[in-house]
């Protein structure tokens, strides 16, 4: 792979989980300078890929790609990237935003990847800018532009690449055509959002996940996990209330002036799926076909969709007044299934992002 029609620049990975390995090896693959960056205690992948001096993809990725650096010194990992990518969890988000504090240049963009609910708003509050600052350019994308996992460490593998609609958004968005112009050196299925709520609600981990780690809550626990998340977990049930949870969620979208496209039919202009429905979409995807079910209930769908995203979205909407008792009744079940109040627990609530304080035209105009 050679790199899409631009000079070659420096990008920074902050992060080696499934999705940083990944990125990292596409962009040094299509002939970037790569540095990759995790904390001390997330060690085995980084030492692996420093040890050999590459990362090895396979399946849509396929042979080496060099690693200019990989370990812990934030600086030089840092150093002339004019790129840099925050990828991780949401809980990582935070803590990764107050390492990269005091060290960002003008001369950078900086994408969360994915938002995983408000990604580029908690990273601006760690960085210590107010959220409407445009003196750095500070974005997220809504998803990651794969679907992949580390094989080893060293070693990852992507069954399937987003082939359209990677939406992309700058806070402010005055700023987005300059997020595009740097993703899209390597990813041209970017595009642009209308701001940063439209690249968090697009999400849709909170709409598919905790529906189906619920309504296979004794399969979960009984098999420890032993079968297919989507192809045997996607039932007609689960797939009607992965649909009720959607609609809530377009309709919060109708209000904020965004339109949230259906998770369905974004698989489909994706490539994940083969047809735009919640049962056979899903059950019968390309783009989910070996994805594994969790060994516990006590997993990232459940603890990490529930208070990052969908009381996020539960209270955003009680605030645009738009009602979501299919959101309410699954944070519900979720929090007496894992004995733990997810409502109060909540993670990015609208009042902790300095949401609460604006109107609904300034919300709308992030």
């Amino acid at each position: 792979m050679k790199s899409r029609g631009s000079a070659t620049m420096r990008v920074a990975i902050m992060g080696s989980g499934n999705g940083g390995t990944a990125a990292a090896f596409e962009w040094a693959q299509a002939g970037h300078e790569v540095s990759m960056w995790d904390f001390e205690r997330f060690d085995a992948n980084i030492a692996a890929i420093a040890a050999s001096g590459h990362i090895e993809g396979r399946v849509k990725f396929e042979g080496t790609a060099p690693i200019r650096y990989a370990g812990h010194d934030l600086d030089r990992a840092l150093d002339g990237a004019r790129l840099v990518l925050v990828v991780g969890p949401a809980y990582a988000h935070e803590a990764m935003g107050e390492a990269l504090r005091g060290r960002l240049s003008r001369d950078t963009v900086y994408c969360v990847l994915p938002s995983s609910c408000n990604g580029a708003v908690v990273l601006k509050q760690a960085l210590g800018l107010d959220l409407m600052d445009d003196t750095y350019v500070v974005g997220e994308t809504h998803t990651l532009p794969y679907g992949c996992r580390l094989v080893e460490p060293g070693v990852v593998r992507v069954t399937t690449r987003v082939l359209d609609a990677l939406f992309a958004a700058a806070l402010p968005s005055s700023r987005t055509p300059e997020l595009l112009a740097a993703l899209q050196v390597v990813w041209p299925q970017a595009e642009a959002a209308k701001n940063v709520l439209q690249t968090t609600l697009q999400n849709g981990n909170p709409v598919l996940h905790p529906a189906i780690m619920l309504l296979n809550a004794g399969r979960i626990e009984n098999t420890g996990g032993d079968f297919l998340f989507y192809t045997d977990g996607v039932t007609t049930a689960a797939a009607r209330l992965m649909e009720a949870i959607d609609r809530e969620r377009q309709e919060l979208g109708r209000v904020l002036g965004i339109d949230i496209v259906p998770d369905p039919e974004l698989g489909l202009r994706q490539g994940y799926v083969s047809e735009s429905t919640y049962l056979k979409g899903y059950n019968e995807g390309i783009g989910f076909a070996t994805s594994r079910a969790p060994s516990s209930l006590d997993f990232r769908y459940l603890t990490e969709d529930v208070p990052y995203g969908l009381v996020f979205m539960s209270e955003l909407a009680r605030q645009c007044g738009v009602a979501t008792p299919a959101i309410d009744t699954v944070i519900s079940l979720a929090s007496i299934v894992l004995d733990t109040d997810f409502r109060a627990a909540g993670k990015r609530l609208p009042r902790d992002l300095g949401f609460v304080e604006l109107t609904l035209e300034q919300v709308r105009g992030l």
